[in-house]
């Protein structure tokens, strides 16, 4: 199968023509612009900068690529629940049903959760857990949730919430610390470059309940220390022991509800070599490779890829 991915997240453009034969991930993406001194985007930004952003981005990649595709697979939501939504997202269907009318191939949609989670298990070499229950943590800007995963013929994962933020999201944590420093939108390479020149190690308290975790006394607590003075690599290194640290303790809690099952780490904020180290030692988990963790349509062109053949069957 060569199949062709798009993804229109909130922040990358990005499409990927992935050929299962020869092993071929051809990944394009573009991170949308944001202002400096931002900390985001309007959804109506994102959809004028993916619709200007995607042809290039495509022509690219099929110049580079040089051959014909058997299907094309698309993000359509954020997440495989009722109500998720993001008009952002309806920039790439609508390119992804134009190719497929325009070239008589079929369209696959799946979720924006499902291809990085996808993305996590191919880069990582274990995708023969999509066979197999497993848990997932799905930490970004705009998502910061742990999940137990079940094999599902009709959309490939069965995805279940069992732990959340309950106020900001890891990676949002992230941006509005750095942009307290100066860093620009989005903040999470700067941010681990401070914390490495810093020698300090934290043990912070965090709030974790259950499953569930709240991050936004991280943001107070990086606030009042850049207030008394503190240097900035010690706030971002603060800031990545927090996020480490609860991102353990949840483990800790799957791991007594649900058995010692297989951990993948996938999203943006897993790229982060830092929180990798720290809970890859302690629980030997299976991490995306950091292209594969930032927001990507890999994991759509492959889910495509494994959709197809089962069709063809």
């Amino acid at each position: 199968m060569r199949t062709l991915g798009i993804d229109t997240s909130n922040y990358t453009t990005s499409v990927c023509i992935h050929d299962s034969e020869n092993g071929i991930m051809l990944q394009k993406k573009l991170l949308l612009p944001v202002k400096e001194g931002e900390k985001g985007l309007r959804q109506s930004d994102a959809v004028f900068h993916h619709t200007s952003r995607l042809y290039p981005l495509m022509k690219e990649a099929f110049d580079e690529f040089g051959g014909e595709i058997d299907a094309i697979g698309v993000s359509e939501k954020p997440r495989d629940a009722e109500g998720s939504y993001m008009p952002c997202f309806l920039v790439g269907v609508n390119a992804a049903n134009c190719i497929g009318a325009a070239a008589g191939k079929p369209v696959y949609v799946f979720s924006h959760q499902s291809g990085h989670i996808a993305a996590a298990l191919y880069s990582c070499g274990k995708t023969e857990l999509m066979k197999e229950k497993f848990i997932a943590f799905h930490v970004s800007g705009g998502t910061s949730e742990m999940l137990l995963v079940t094999p599902d013929d009709e959309r490939t994962f069965c995805i279940k919430i069992i732990g959340e933020t309950l106020d900001l999201n890891c990676g949002q944590a992230v941006d509005r610390c750095g942009v307290m420093m100066g860093l620009r939108f989005p903040c999470g390479k700067e941010l681990e470059r401070l914390a490495l020149e810093s020698t300090e190690k934290y043990n912070p308290k965090v709030c974790v309940k259950g499953g569930n975790c709240s991050l936004s006394g991280l943001e107070n607590q990086c606030r009042k220390m850049l207030d008394s003075g503190e240097k900035h690599e010690n706030v971002a290194r603060y800031c990545l022991d927090f996020i480490c640290k609860t991102l353990e303790k949840m483990t800790e809690y799957a791991i007594s509800e649900y058995g010692n099952l297989p951990l993948v780490f996938a999203g943006g904020v897993m790229s982060n070599s830092i929180i990798r180290e720290k809970i890859q030692k302690k629980f030997g988990a299976s991490f995306a490779e950091p292209d594969f963790s930032c927001d990507n349509a890999a994991g759509i062109a492959f889910l495509a890829s494994v959709k197809g053949v089962t069709s063809d069957e």
